[in-house]
């Protein structure tokens, strides 16, 4: 029985990391004229933001990580579904390490407002002391759906606590 709460909690990451970059993709050219816009509207250049990576667009190249993780999420999902020892085994290497980096990643995507008011900070940049970052956030979250907010906290909620409990579940059955 166990195995099937795993394999759910790792069939639901493997959708949440195929449906964000493809939104991403659609609708991230918008997101970051709406981003620049809003910038400019502060008094600032819109190319600010490319000068301090700040990108909203998810190239086709860059969809290929987390479409590398779905696809072996899918997998280790399937083979727990079926109760492998495989799948126990790859699970415990894996879902660690999916906690730690992606827990990192998906954080930044989560509390983006401040990791990038953080960065810019850090940056040294004196051109950005005053800008308001939250005001371009809201921007660029504007031209996505008003659900994929939604689907990148659970995204990583289901990172960090569904990969703990995945490890737990695994260690102690």
């Amino acid at each position: 029985m166990s195995h099937q709460f795993v394999s759910v909690v790792q069939l639901l990451l493997a959708a949440t990391f195929l449906i964000v970059p493809i939104v991403a993709y659609r609708h991230g050219t918008a997101a970051q004229h709406a981003a620049e816009a809003q910038v400019e509207s502060q008094g600032y250049e819109a190319e600010l933001l490319s000068r301090h990576r700040i990108r909203f667009a998810e190239s086709g190249a860059e969809m290929l990580l987390p479409f590398a993780i779905a696809v072996l999420m899918g997998t280790l999902a399937a083979l727990n579904a079926f109760d492998t020892g495989i799948g126990r085994i790859l699970s415990l290497v894996v879902q660690p390490l999916l906690l730690l980096a992606g827990g990192v990643v998906t954080a930044g995507q989560v509390f983006v407002v401040r990791f990038t008011e953080s960065a810019l900070r850090k940056s040294g940049d004196a051109a950005v002391r005053d800008l308001d970052v939250k005001a371009f956030i809201d921007a660029a979250e504007a031209a996505f759906p008003s659900w994929l907010r939604y689907l990148i906290v659970t995204r990583f909620v289901l990172v960090t606590m569904g990969s703990a409990f995945v490890v737990l579940v695994l260690a102690t059955a």
